[in-house]
């Protein structure tokens, strides 16, 4: 990550520390919308992140991943995509940095609420959620 997109994230992280439930998925994706109205209708605040622009730090991506069962849960492995396959065959110590790097191979919407999170549109299991 450069320099300016981590302090763009530190800011944001500062700015936003007293919101409890985050979100990053594409913007425009119809799952999107539907996220949304799901939090708006229980008048649940919630931070979007546009994974396309700002994707994950390495902290919040590990936290994510492993309350879902680790890295590789949360590759969209049914993506059509010659990237989504190289990953596939790396070195899984060059995984994480790969799918850093390249947020859009992530599962989503990606949502937080402190440690529990979902991988894709979950609402069963938000509506659990304190």
């Amino acid at each position: 990550m450069n320099e300016i997109k981590k302090l763009e994230h530190i800011k944001w992280r500062i700015l936003n520390q007293h919101e409890h439930t985050n979100i990053w998925n594409k913007k425009n994706a119809t799952k999107q919308r539907k996220q949304n109205v799901f939090f708006k209708e229980r008048g649940i605040k919630y931070q979007f992140v546009d994974m396309k622009k700002k994707g994950m730090s390495k902290g919040e991506f590990n936290s994510v991943a492993q309350a879902n069962g680790g890295l590789d849960h949360m590759i969209n492995w049914e993506a059509k995509s010659e990237l989504v396959a190289l990953i596939k065959y790396i070195a899984n110590e060059d995984k994480l940095e790969k799918v850093l790097e390249n947020p859009q191979v992530i599962k989503t919407p990606v949502v937080r609420n402190g440690k529990q999170s979902t991988l894709g549109y979950q609402p069963d299991v938000w509506k659990k959620w304190n």
